[in-house]
């Protein structure tokens, strides 16, 4: 059950409560609204976007439960926008990864809120968008060196001024994209979700009164940051340090370090990557906006997930990289990977220090990538993208799961019927991994395998990752099985882009959770319980 305490704002605990389910009800009816608006299948299938609601300071007030990585940086995005000055009626759009946003594909659209002629807060929607120009088809490219590679790039740009939108500027965003008409109906979802954050507001403004909901808008920030200081004041105090690493950033294989320090001092963490390597060559490279966010996850899950996602459960988390590193990396690097495997490894890393300071909270490590499959057409006739599950890492008291999305992505898989209809693409196997999950007392969880026959002339890029690197298992459970890249049966590295013909197949074997604890320790009655229950045993 939810403690409601009273606030400093005034407002008495069952109104904070009734407030903060509403407010985060108008975040979750904009991901409904743009998911049954989109037209690609990554969005209205996969459901690779995300919504929230800000406040007229740009701290975050309420989100959906979408995409971790999406989520934790929107903040850069609306910090952005407010640094233009917006008006009421006026709507942006970026996707710049160097002014507010995480990678070109996630198209961000941030619109102003207002009452009586004043901003009173923001709506927020980032949506992965299937393609937005680039060298390569869905705009994933494995060897890009430079941001100027991977797309179209969009500083905060007023889509809509004082409620009129202005055509020139969607058909800028539109005029070098691949599959226009796919990206204009997926623009016009989210903006409807938008618009919907604006009605939903309106209303909560004629049922409560304005003041009581702005009131409620610092509560609910109040609210949660008391409960994640108290949660942090539980931690050990110290500094606790991990290291890991990412294998190669598709300009050369060589290992690449990611370092940590995590100290936990009183009611506040400090999180510093001070030591982590130099901005990269290749696409690895991660906005400092998307370090935070894998960072701002990671506190969440050790800390109570319970805790309502707002500016007030950040507030006590500070994060810091050495400028010109691959965390802080300076234009023109090349970024889509980063916000999409090196935040799976930023997450890692994290854990892992912080496992040392709550080793019951942590589980062993999963994944630890999106496996990110995009195939398409050079004559921009479709663009299929895909992050493919997999094992979930064991924890202290029962097994990992099975083909799942692990840290920094929240996604459904395409079905595969949707895949067969939409796109010339034969799906020839999907299929759990037998034996992929390491051992232990409690078992990590099985990795996938997926199969795709490409019928016309197409472009692959694969951006993976834990090719090489086993995630481990912890407290004597062994390691998960290393994930596996094929095209035509022939295994080619973690990062790859190539033209292939008609007739190729492409296969996808996803790496396995980590056990955890000693395997000679599994109890049988246990897993006669879970036999009993339907649950994977062995």
């Amino acid at each position: 059950m939810t403690d409601t305490t009273d606030t400093d704002a005034g407002i008495d605990p069952v109104t904070l409560e009734v407030l903060r389910n509403q407010l985060e009800s108008i975040a979750e009816e904009m991901g409904q609204t743009l998911i049954r608006g989109a037209y690609s299948p990554n969005i209205k299938e996969r459901r690779d976007c995300s919504t929230a609601l800000f406040d007229a300071e740009g701290r975050m007030i309420a989100q959906a439960e979408h995409i971790p990585v999406h989520l934790g940086a929107m903040p850069a995005a609306v910090e952005a926008v407010r640094d233009l000055e917006p008006q009421p009626g006026d709507v942006f759009v970026l996707n710049d990864p160097f002014t507010g946003g995480t990678h070109l594909p996630d198209v961000t659209m941030v619109s102003t809120l207002s009452a009586d002629d004043e901003i009173v807060g923001y709506a927020v929607s980032r949506a992965h968008h299937a393609d937005v120009g680039g060298m390569t088809p869905g705009s994933m490219p494995a060897g890009a060196r430079e941001i100027y590679q991977e797309g179209l790039r969009l500083p905060p740009t007023r889509l809509v001024e004082g409620g009129d939108r202005r055509e020139d500027v969607h058909s800028l965003v539109l005029a070098n994209v691949r599959n226009s008409r796919e990206r204009r109906a997926d623009l016009r979802a989210q903006l409807a979700a938008n618009e919907r954050a604006a009605e939903r507001l309106e209303a909560l403004f004629v049922e409560h009164g304005r003041e009581t909901v702005l009131e409620g808008f610092d509560a609910v920030i109040d609210y949660s940051h008391e409960r994640m200081v108290d949660e942090i004041a539980d931690l050990p105090d110290g500094s606790y340090e991990a290291t890991d690493h990412l294998e190669g950033d598709g300009v050369t294989n060589d290992d690449i370090e990611i370092s940590v320090t995590v100290t936990v001092d009183g009611e506040e963490i400090d999180v510093d990557f001070s030591g982590t390597d130099d901005q990269l060559a290749g696409n690895l490279n991660a906005p400092l906006a998307v370090a935070k966010s894998a960072v701002y996850f990671v506190v969440r899950c050790v800390t109570d997930p319970e805790i309502p996602p707002n500016h007030g459960c950040y507030e006590p988390v500070s994060v810091d990289a050495p400028e010109g590193s691959m965390l802080n990396p300076e234009p023109p690097a090349a970024v889509v990977g980063g916000n999409v495997e090196t935040s799976q490894r930023v997450t890692d890393v994290v854990f892992t220090a912080l496992a040392k300071a709550a080793p019951d909270r942590v589980p062993a490590q999963g994944q630890g990538t999106m496996n990110n499959l995009t195939i398409g057409a050079r004559d921009g006739s479709f663009t299929y993208y895909e992050t493919i599950g997999g094992g979930f890492g064991a924890r202290a008291d029962r097994d990992g799961m099975d083909g799942v999305q692990v840290g920094m992505t929240n996604t459904l898989n395409t079905p595969v019927e949707s895949i067969e209809t939409e796109y010339p693409l034969r799906i020839e196997r999907y299929a759990l991994r037998e034996d992929s999950g390491g051992d232990g007392q409690f078992r990590g969880g099985l990795g996938l395998e997926r199969t795709v026959t490409v019928e016309k002339d197409a472009t692959v890029s694969l951006l993976t990752e834990r090719r090489r690197h086993a995630p481990a298992g912890v407290a004597g459970g062994e390691d998960g099985a290393t994930g596996e890249n094929l095209i035509d049966g022939e295994s080619v590295p973690a990062k790859r882009t190539v033209d292939v013909e008609a007739g190729t197949t492409v296969t996808v074997r996803t790496p396995g959770g980590g056990g955890h604890g000693d395997p000679d320790e599994r109890d049988e009655a246990a897993l006669e319980a879970d036999r009993r229950a339907g649950k994977r045993s062995d």
